[in-house]
């Protein structure tokens, strides 16, 4: 048998490689607390990375992807150290951040109906079509309504 294994040690620049986060990311993201204080070395006094450290700041790219805010991450993952005491708090939070997505896609969706809609009327421009550019007119107008509305309450 052998004894335990060490952890290997990763730089800040191998760290953003591997997350793909830049290193100014992962320097901000420890200063504000968005991640704990990550270890130095003994001489260098350079931030030290190991498995765990690499394994959350993944977790926290993944969330910063969908467009989480820097606190609520930071609120997440102050949670995360609760366990289950902070359950429902961290579905509170990630059903607000699915709510919010759930409206951006249904604003992109729409901003792209309205291109193409718009595609549509310059065709029909070009066509001398003028009962069509009438039409798709009214078309995008009533879908720019719509699309003001949407993510209001």
């Amino acid at each position: 048998m052998s004894g335990p294994t060490a952890q290997r040690g990763y730089t800040i620049k191998e760290a953003a490689a591997l997350t793909g986060l830049p290193a100014s990311t992962l320097r901000y993201y420890e200063s504000i607390g968005v991640v704990p204080p990550i270890s130095r070395g003994a001489s260098s006094k350079h931030r030290v990375y190991d498995e765990d450290d690499l394994d959350q700041l993944m977790w926290v790219a993944c969330l910063a992807a969908t467009g989480l805010s820097v606190a609520d991450m930071r609120r997440y993952v102050a949670n995360g150290r609760l366990g289950p005491a902070a359950a429902a708090e961290q579905v509170e939070l990630l059903a607000q951040q699915r709510d919010r997505l759930r409206v951006e896609a249904t604003q992109v969706a729409l901003r792209q109906e309205y291109v193409d809609l718009k595609i549509a009327y310059w065709e029909a421009v070009e066509a001398d079509d003028d009962a069509r550019t009438e039409l798709l007119s009214g078309q995008a107008r009533a879908l720019a309504d719509r699309l003001k509305a949407v993510g209001k309450p």
